[in-house]
């Protein structure tokens, strides 16, 4: 049984590692302030970004749906990793050598996630090396009659499954994995016998995550024996989902987030294609139709909120390509970006298209992209006949809809007019179509059905988490707005504000009850304020309802600042006016007992109060020192 980590291990990987690298991976990051980051979560669909990210704290949190932690939280979330496998995946990442307590053994042979993308990897070098093989001619001819040569193959890591039973399985078996581990990658099948290669006779292409870490493999059929389907896909592991994953997305990425595009392809050979013609964008989905999973990922890989980017479809004209445009524009409202479609001439696919008129053509096919709106319009239009009333009233009735669900309401004449010229109505008729069917009410989403056990019975729901104040819901009078500010800026940046005036802010009175808490948690901590753990500390310090108010405050963006000297003024400043706050109203009540006492009344409390009065003012002169 493997043994701990050591906590030192854990606490150096940590520090060794840059989160902004870990969910930029996953994420499209783009400056909020002062040492924070943001882009669109991915742990819940939204339509603007409310995930910060900040690198010097190492910690992330939303503020939309409420996670928060630090890279091993984030990996152990987005990748369902155990705490052991994220550790050991940013160890090898950085190169260091993690140290297991009780004599475990080495890092590269514990986790059984780690162990499944070992074995994944592996294969894929298997599959590399097979393709140069004399019994690989097959493989490599289907690549060339399509115009991929070697240099093409080895840039997408297309390889070669051997005919042959179990030449794989023998092979990782050589290299120590075990049947079982074999199987749950989804590599081997078993039979009566006994376990065989899954892939056979096909050419093979690994399917990365994000992070450039194969999780699955698709392959093609070649030999007219096979009696198995075209294309055969890894089936779903604990490491490989369907819904969650796209082809050439490790590639295409860095391309997306900064050209704002992607361009979504039918198949392996499509995507290929488009990239060695400088399509460097293009993705497909592998063995299933273009879902809401894969919304999620592209939008936050495209940092899809502000409406600028642009969602290419490409689509063959045959009937399960027109099924495949039907099912993407009934999604096409979850994007903020553009959504076009592009179809190549004569119905060629991008691969085809390339094989017959070069890579010009394929960026021209998307150079010429139509609106995905007008491409759905016209294919209602194409199922009616249009020579006859009843024709076009049928038309009218099928693109009406189409035209009320366009989110730009300042599109929504032009292609009216559009429509009503398409169909030769009058505009009145057509518009007053279009009012009709936006005034239809939606159809309700219902949330999905709570997950099952396997004995059928709802799994139960963990026990809800107590749900305090969030910073949303804080009142946004300017004297909780002070308090608000001035403790982001006193957990965010201890050192700046300085020991001295930091014990003073956290002994001056609050008017929100919630901040008071969080600054006597501050207070009650400040000699671990230049540690590793100062956020953790704070949160276990504050009652439970406040641990999300808490982590907000260490995590929310500060106003853009230039330049850490202007930095420090900005964070002392904010504390020095609650000081100077507590000050002022202390200097009230004096003033008022003084008035209450007068001097003839009892002239020794009236001398004392006056004397508090001195000593007050001396310590706001005294302020600008802390």
């Amino acid at each position: 049984m493997a043994g701990r980590i050591r906590k030192s291990d854990i606490d150096e990987v940590r520090t060794r590692t840059n989160i902004a690298d870990i969910v930029g991976d996953h994420v499209a990051l783009k400056p909020a302030g002062v040492g924070s980051l943001k882009g669109l979560c991915p742990f819940h669909d939204e339509r603007s970004p409310s995930f910060h990210v900040r690198p010097a704290v190492g910690r992330y949190h939303c503020f939309g749906c409420g996670e928060d932690g630090d890279v091993y939280t984030f990996l152990q979330k987005l990748d369902h990793a155990t705490f052991a496998e994220a550790v050991e995946r940013l160890a090898g990442r950085i190169g260091y050598t993690l140290h297991y307590e009780d004599g475990g053994p080495a890092a590269s042979e514990s986790g059984n996630r780690a162990r499944l993308l070992a074995a994944n990897r592996a294969a894929g070098e298997f599959f590399v090396e097979r393709l140069a093989s004399p019994d690989a001619d097959a493989g490599r001819r289907f690549l060339g009659e399509r115009g991929f040569d070697r240099a093409a193959a080895a840039h997408f890591g297309v390889g070669f499954a051997p005919k042959s039973w179990d030449e794989l399985t023998k092979h990782l078996r050589g290299r120590g994995f075990t049947n079982e581990e074999l199987s749950a990658a989804g590599l081997v099948s078993s039979g009566d016998r006994g376990p065989y290669d899954r892939f056979r006779g096909r050419v093979v292409w690994p399917i990365r995550d994000l992070t450039g870490e194969t999780v699955g493999f698709g392959a093609r059929r070649l030999f007219d024996d096979d009696k198995g389907p075209k294309y055969l896909n890894t089936p779903e592991t604990p490491i490989y989902h369907k819904s969650q994953v796209l082809y050439g997305l490790d590639l295409a990425k860095r391309d997306m987030s900064r050209a704002r595009q992607v361009v979504v392809v039918e198949g392996y050979t499509d995507v290929m294609a488009c990239h060695l013609a400088g399509i460097t964008t293009a993705v497909a989905t592998c063995g299933t139709s273009f879902g809401v999973e894969h919304i999620k990922i592209i939008r936050r890989v495209l940092g899809d909120d502000s409406g600028l980017g642009e969602v290419v479809f490409t689509f063959d004209p045959d009937a399960a390509g027109q099924k495949a445009a039907v099912r993407a524009f009934a999604e096409e409202q979850r994007f903020a970006a553009q959504t076009y479609v592009a179809t190549g001439p004569e119905g060629l696919d991008p691969c085809d298209l390339r094989l017959a008129r070069g890579d010009e053509a394929v960026r021209g096919m998307i150079d010429s992209k139509k609106p995905m709106f007008e491409f759905m319009i016209k294919q209602q239009l194409a199922a009616h006949d249009l020579d006859t009333v009843e024709g076009r009233v049928g038309a009218l009735r099928a693109a009406a809809p189409i035209v009320a669900g366009i989110r730009d309401p300042s599109l929504r004449p032009g292609y009216s007019r559009e429509l009503a010229r398409w169909l030769g109505m009058e505009l009145g008729e057509v518009s007053r179509a279009v009012s009709s069917a936006a005034s239809r009410p939606a159809p309700v989403e219902r949330d999905e059905a709570p997950p099952r056990l396997s004995g059928g019975e709802p799994a139960a729901e963990p026990a809800p988490r107590p749900q305090g104040p969030t910073l949303a819901q804080l009142p946004t009078d300017a004297s909780t707005r002070l308090e608000r500010d001035a403790l982001m800026g006193m957990i965010q940046h201890p050192a700046l504000v300085g020991d001295a005036l930091l014990e003073r802010a956290t002994k001056t009175g609050f008017g929100n009850r919630a901040l008071a808490a969080v600054r006597d948690a501050v207070g009650a901590n400040i000699a671990t304020a230049s540690s590793p753990e100062w956020l953790d500390t704070l949160a276990d310090a504050v009652p439970e309802v406040l641990v999300g108010l808490a982590r907000e405050l260490s995590i929310a963006p500060l106003p853009q600042t230039r330049g850490e000297e202007l930095l420090r003024v900005y964070v002392r400043d904010l504390a020095s006016r609650l000081v100077d706050r507590d000050l002022q109203r202390r200097k009230r009540d004096l003033l008022a007992q003084l008035q209450r006492t007068g001097s003839g009344e009892d002239p020794e409390r009236y001398r004392a109060v006056q004397q508090s009065l001195v000593e007050l003012e001396a310590e706001r002169r005294s302020l600008s020192q802390l």
